[in-house]
């Protein structure tokens, strides 16, 4: 079983928390999800200040060196995932990013990323055959 810290967008959107959802409760069958938060499709990202931003990022520093893995799905762009990708390649922990290319024009920075490991999909169904195959991998 692995530790798995799964990330999404929050503040960059929302419209993928269903998405994000099934994705973690899909993992959770046989792994460990440290941020099971992230599809919670009801999270508030209205509420910001500075103590809860500075709380928000030592709990989530603190969650990354936990994981033995990252998965995001990346569809839509996010600043504090792209964080999230580049602490742990820094880190040296495989990091597996699932995007819809239909439905966004991923950045050069982590398409021509030889490190980071990425799953083109079109549709749900395609989603979950190539997340089963990086599970199965584990």
């Amino acid at each position: 079983m692995k530790t798995i810290y799964f990330c999404g967008s929050i503040r960059g959107g929302r419209e993928n928390a269903t998405t994000y959802q099934k994705m973690i409760h899909h993992i959770q069958q046989n792994h460990n999800v440290l941020t099971e938060h992230i599809g919670n499709t009801n999270l508030n990202t209205n509420e910001q200040t500075y103590d809860k931003d500075k709380h928000i990022y030592t709990t989530d520093i603190n969650l990354l060196n936990q994981a033995d893995l990252l998965i995001a799905e990346c569809t839509i762009p996010s600043l504090g995932v792209g964080y999230e990708l580049c602490y742990l390649e820094q880190k040296g922990k495989p990091v597996h990013i699932f995007y819809n290319p239909t439905k966004c024009n991923l950045s050069a920075m982590i398409k021509g990323n030889n490190y980071f490991h990425l799953y083109p999909y079109t549709n749900e169904e395609e989603l979950f055959t190539l997340l089963d195959e990086l599970l199965k991998t584990l």
